[in-house]
Formats: structure tokens, sequence, C-alpha cells
């Protein structure tokens, strides 16, 4: 048997070797890739949803309260207690720190677009206190511009996770059911 005849299964075994420990190391790597990208659209999902929750519920907040002060119609007024504020603060809290893990996870557009719903939701808070604001809106105005400021978050937040095409088809604000705002007369 000669050199050549026993150096050719050796060289065969070692490249067989490495091309084998290569493509595990791909596939090990690309494994581990998808795992992340996973963990990661998983965190964001959770920071999305409930810094959009927490910042829904405290919205509703103010709408009891306006609807307290009669800057708007709706049902379940909400008188401005101490309890009331002390909710609104603990809410308000939960609702900054949500932001900030949203800074730490999301996009720049879609933490562009939670900055704009943060501004619109105090907006709504100082509007529902009767704190002054410069601004010339009524509670109305400032509720449509929340809305939109909600729609266009969600909609960065879906397209932050690859979720295409739209959410809901366009329904229109406020619905056409929605009680005037002057009293019945009996």
């Amino acid at each position: 048997m000669s050199l050549t005849d026993q150096i050719l299964p050796l060289v065969g075994f070692v490249i067989g070797a490495l091309t084998s420990f290569l493509v595990t190391s791909l596939n090990e790597r690309t494994r581990w890739r998808r795992r992340q990208a996973v963990r990661w659209d998983e965190a964001r999902l959770n920071a999305y949803g409930e810094y959009a929750h927490t910042v829904k519920e405290l919205a509703a907040c103010y709408q009891r309260i306006a609807v307290g002060r009669g800057l708007t119609t709706g049902s379940s007024p909400l008188e401005l207690t101490p309890e009331v504020l002390d909710q609104i603060r603990a809410g308000e809290s939960r609702r900054s720190a949500l932001s900030d893990r949203l800074g730490l996870l999301g996009d720049t557009a879609t933490n562009t677009a939670s900055k704009r719903l943060n501004h619109c939701l105090w907006h709504l808070e100082y509007l529902a206190q009767g704190l002054p604001t410069s601004g010339d809106q009524d509670w109305d105005q400032a509720y449509a511009e929340f809305r939109g400021a909600r729609r266009q978050y969600l909609e960065h937040a879906r397209t932050s996770l690859g979720v295409t095409g739209p959410a809901v088809s366009d329904v229109s604000w406020p619905p056409p059911w929605r009680p005037s705002r002057r009293s019945p007369v009996g």
C-alpha cells in the first residue's frame, strides 16, 4: 500500500469532519439567532401591549373625570377624590416605567409615537382636572387627537413586530349612536 493510498482516506476524513463541523456550527448559530429574535419579539410584544393597556386605563379614568365635570357625555362619572388621585399617580408611575422599557426595546418610530401618545394623554389629564393649558382644544378635540396618537402608536408597534396589514378596517369616531351633549327635553 503506497503512501498516497493511505493519505487520501485520511484527507477525506479530515475534509468530512471539517464540513460536518462547519454545517453544525452554522445550524447552531442560525438556531441561536432565531431563538434570540423570538425572545426579543416576545419582550417587545409584552412591552408594547402593557404600555398601550396602561395608557388606555389612564385615558378611561380621565374620561370618567371629564364626564363628572361635564366636559363630555358618558356613563360612570368619576369624582376627583384623593383616592382617585392616588390611583392616577400609580397609573402614571406604571406608564412611566413602561415608557422606559419601550425606550430600551422599541424601534425609533414606535418610541416616537409613544412620546406623542404621552403628550396627548397628559393633555387629557390636564383638561379632566381643570388645570390650565395653552391650547384652545376642548375635551372632544383633545380626545380625538389622543385616539389618533394611540392608533399611530399601535400601527408602529405592529410594524415593529412584523405584523402586516391594518389592525381593523376604518371605523369612524364618534360612533353614530353616541348621545348628544344636550339634555333631552321632557
